[in-house]
C-alpha cells in the first residue's frame, strides 16, 4: 500500500512506500464447538513473536463458527434446501440447486454461505456467525487485554463469489477496532485529480491477502498482517455491502 505524502505529480520515494508482511499463525488445532478460540489464537501469536501495535489479525469464518457451535446436519439436498432458507433474508436468484440469496447480515452470496468444506463429516455444513463483528470484537478485546494494547484490528474472512468475475477471493464478515473503508473522495491522485468517488474496501483487501499464506485446504486458520495502513475505527463489515439505492441488482 502506497501513501502519497508528496506534492501532485512527484513520484514516491522509498519513505512513501508501505511494506505489508502476512505471517501465518501456525499450531491451532482442529477446532470444536465450544473451544477457547481467543486463549488458541493468542498462544499462536506468541509462537509468531507477539502482537504489536498497528498489527491486524485475520481469522478464516470458519474456525469461528466451529467454536460458536455454528453447525448443522444436511443429510439431503431438501436438508440443505430448508437451511439456506433459514439462514437467508431473500432469496436473490435461483437456478436449479444455486442459491444466491441475502442473509440475515445482508451479504449477497451463494448458499447463504453455508459449507460443505473442512467438516468432520459429509452431512456436516457449518453455517456463517450469528454476529461476525461481534465475534471480532470478541478476539480483539481477549488479545488485547492479553498483550497489553490496544484492541487490536480484527477481521472474519471468508470466501465469497464475485459479480463478473470467476473464482472466489476473501472478504471481510466480521470487522473490529478498524474502518473497513478508505474514503478518498476528496482527495487528490498522483496527477493532482481530485477523487470523486473512490472508497478502497480495506478489509476486504486484506483479506484476501491473507488467504494468500491461509489457503483452503492448508489447516492455517488465521494470519497477522503487519505494516499495513487501516485506521483503528468502531467500524462494520455491513459497511462494505452495496446499499440499497445504489445496488443495480436487487
Amino acid at each position: 500500500m502506497v501513501e502519497n505524502t508528496e506534492g501532485a505529480g512527484a513520484a514516491p520515494d522509498s519513505s512513501t512506500v508501505r511494506e505489508v508482511r502476512i505471517s501465518p499463525l501456525l499450531g491451532l488445532p482442529a477446532l470444536q464447538p465450544g473451544d477457547d478460540l481467543a486463549g488458541l489464537l493468542a498462544k499462536s501469536i506468541e509462537r509468531a513473536g507477539g502482537l504489536s501495535v498497528g498489527d491486524v489479525l485475520v481469522v478464516a469464518q470458519k474456525v469461528v463458527s466451529k467454536a460458536e457451535g455454528r453447525l448443522a446436519r444436511a443429510t439431503s439436498q431438501a436438508d440443505l434446501e430448508a437451511l439456506i432458507r433459514a439462514e437467508a433474508r431473500r432469496v436473490r436468484r435461483r437456478r436449479d440447486d444455486l442459491f444466491i440469496v441475502e442473509t440475515h447480515h445482508g451479504f449477497v452470496c451463494a448458499t447463504a454461505g453455508i459449507d460443505h468444506s473442512n467438516t468432520p463429516d459429509a452431512e456436516t455444513v457449518i453455517l456463517l456467525p450469528v454476529n461476525p463483528d461481534a465475534s471480532a470484537a470478541g478476539l480483539s478485546a481477549h488479545l488485547g487485554t492479553h498483550f497489553g494494547i490496544e484492541a487490536p484490528p480484527v477481521i472474519i474472512a471468508d470466501s465469497f463469489g464475485r459479480a463478473w468475475r470467476t473464482g472466489t477471493v476473501d472478504i471481510a464478515i466480521g470487522v473490529a477496532g478498524m474502518e473497513p473503508l478508505i474514503d478518498l473522495r476528496g482527495t487528490l491522485d498522483w496527477a493532482g485529480r481530485e477523487l470523486e468517488s473512490t472508497q478502497v474496501a480495506v478489509a476486504d483487501e486484506l483479506a484476501a491477502a491473507a488467504h494468500l499464506v491461509m489457503g483452503k485446504a492448508d489447516g492455517v486458520p488465521a494470519a497477522l498482517v503487519r505494516g499495513a495502513a487501516v485506521e483503528h475505527g468502531d467500524g462494520s463489515a455491513t459497511e462494505l455491502v452495496m446499499p440499497p439505492e445504489r445496488d443495480l441488482f436487487p
